[in-house]
Parts: C-alpha cells; sequence; structure tokens
C-alpha cells in the first residue's frame, strides 16, 4: 500500500486528505477579485482564469449584457457579479466598490484593466481625445485604486490584498501615433510604485503587467487605423508596425496575460512588490 500510495503523482496544488482522498485547492479559493474591463478581452480571459482557481470575481465593463456575458462563461457562475460602472465617473466607482463590500465584506484583489484606445498625430490630436485616453488609463486607475484601498485597509494585515495593473509594453517605450496612451501607460507605473511604499504597511502588494500586443478587439481596431495613417496594408502592419521586434512574430495571447496576473494575485508573500513583469515575445526586455 505504501509503494502505491507513493508513487502516484500529485500536483502542487492539490491536498492529501487521510490516506486515499485528494482535493484539488484553487490558488484563489475563497479570494475577492474585481476586474475591469472585463465584458471581453484581457478582462474576461483574466476573469475566466481566476473563476477557474477558485476566485469569486466581480466583472465589471461599462456594457452591463457584455459583463453579464462574461459571468456566464464562468466556472461557479453562482459564485460571480456583473457589474455596470464607469471606471472614470468617480461617484460610479465609489458607488460599485461600495456594491462590493456590501456584497463580500472584503476584496483581496483589484485587476485595473478597463482600456481605449486613438491613433493619431500629436499635430492632429484634439484635446478631447487626449483626455479620454489617459482619463481611462490613469484617472480610473487611481479611481479604482483608492476606493480598493479603503476596503483593504480594514481587513487582517495577513489577508492576500494585491493591485494588479495592466499596463503595456507603451509602459517603458513609445510608439508613433499613441500619445496619450503611452503617456497614461507611463503614468500607471509611478502609480503603482506609490502604492507599494504606502500599501506596504498594510499588506497590500501593488505590481504591473506589461503585455505586447494582444489580438484583443481594441488591437483589432488599430490595425485598420494604422493601416489608413501608415499607407500599409494590413499585413504589412502587423508584421512591421506591431510585431517586428518580437522573438517569433507572434502576439501576446489572452492566456499568457491571465497566468501572470494570477502570479501576482496569489503570491504567497508580500516581497513580490513595486514591479512590473513585461509578456511581449520578447519584444521589450530589461
Amino acid at each position: 500500500m505504501l509503494a502505491r500510495l507513493t508513487s502516484r503523482s500529485v500536483s502542487m496544488n492539490t491536498i492529501r486528505r487521510f490516506s486515499t482522498t485528494y482535493v484539488t485547492k484553487g490558488k484563489l479559493d475563497n479570494q475577492i477579485c474585481v476586474v475591469t474591463g472585463a465584458g471581453s478581452g484581457i478582462g474576461r480571459g483574466i476573469a475566466k482564469m481566476f473563476a477557474k482557481e477558485g476566485a469569486s470575481v466581480v466583472v465589471a465593463d461599462i456594457n452591463l449584457e457584455s459583463a453579464k456575458k462574461t459571468v456566464s462563461e464562468l466556472d461557479n457562475k453562482q459564485k460571480h457579479l456583473a457589474l455596470n460602472f464607469d471606471v472614470t465617473d468617480e461617484n460610479s466607482v465609489v458607488e460599485a466598490f461600495t456594491k462590493v463590500e456590501n456584497e463580500y465584506g472584503k476584496l483581496n484583489v483589484l485587476v485595473s484593466n478597463a482600456g481605449v484606445q486613438h491613433i493619431d498625430a500629436i499635430h492632429n490630436l484634439s484635446y478631447e481625445n487626449w483626455r479620454k485616453i489617459v482619463s481611462v488609463h490613469l484617472d480610473a486607475s487611481f479611481l479604482c485604486t483608492r476606493s480598493a484601498v479603503q476596503i483593504m485597509n480594514k481587513m487582517d494585515k495577513k489577508d492576500n490584498k494585491s493591485v494588479i495593473y495592466i499596463g503595456s509594453v507603451h509602459s517603458k517605450t513609445a510608439s508613433k501615433l499613441k500619445a496619450p496612451y503611452v503617456s497614461a501607460k507611463h503614468g500607471v507605473l509611478g502609480l503603482a510604485r506609490v502604492l507599494a511604499k504606502e500599501g506596504g504597511e498594510h499588506g497590500i502588494r501593488s505590481n504591473v503587467i506589461c503585455p505586447g500586443y494582444v489580438l484583443t478587439p481594441l488591437v483589432e481596431k488599430q490595425i485598420p487605423e494604422q493601416s489608413k495613417n501608415l499607407n500599409m496594408t494590413e499585413e504589412e502592419v502587423i508584421k512591421k508596425v506591431f510585431l517586428p521586434d518580437t522573438v517569433n512574430g507572434e502576439f501576446t495571447s489572452v492566456d499568457d496575460v491571465a497566468n501572470t496576473a494570477t502570479f501576482f494575485a496569489s503570491f504567497e508573500s508580500n516581497s513580490l512588490t513595486g514591479q512590473s513583469i513585461i509578456v511581449s515575445n520578447g519584444w521589450f526586455m530589461e
């Protein structure tokens, strides 16, 4: 009997109970996680991964039907909440996080992911479009962070508490035609680092994921826009603008980003904070 037991292959996230019963434990069991912009793309992928790992996920999106669709695709659908709010509106954000606290009593993980894009050269860029992009990426990150931290600060310091920002390779470098996006993504790095300093005494980790190009609706929309602005075919835009510096000529996948988010969300100590991980198929290295 002993030989048979020791020869079994048991995964790292499996708990043995008694001699013959094995129960799989998710990396995010009993964790409450808010993911903004989770009605599609990267946010939806992160929500699915978190749910698979046992979390209760608040799927937040400006489009309620999209949020509900994401929830319908999650494991254990009854554990999750579709929440409609505007991440750039202060009152809307405060009300939404109040609902989260009232519903679950705590908040372990915030993923600040909501995003939009606008393609234009600086000399043609309207202030309205500048403000829209900066607001969605930077102002919204601040508003959601503030509300999340107010909940986290009430919790025990030993509780898991993680704020994860979806930055970009453009948090580290620049590209033409994306001045507000690049500026905002650089700002997100600064916000994350300040939170790491302030949140340390409360046990809050703060980190940034910097993906390369992920073939989401946001990126798919940019391909014809770049094609028009740069007078290239769409195939040339993909090869020469989006992926020329990757090591394999491939887009970053949603799962690549979701796995990294799970790593940050479930890290077992507070030593990993104030950091950024670039997930870009080698496009940018540091």
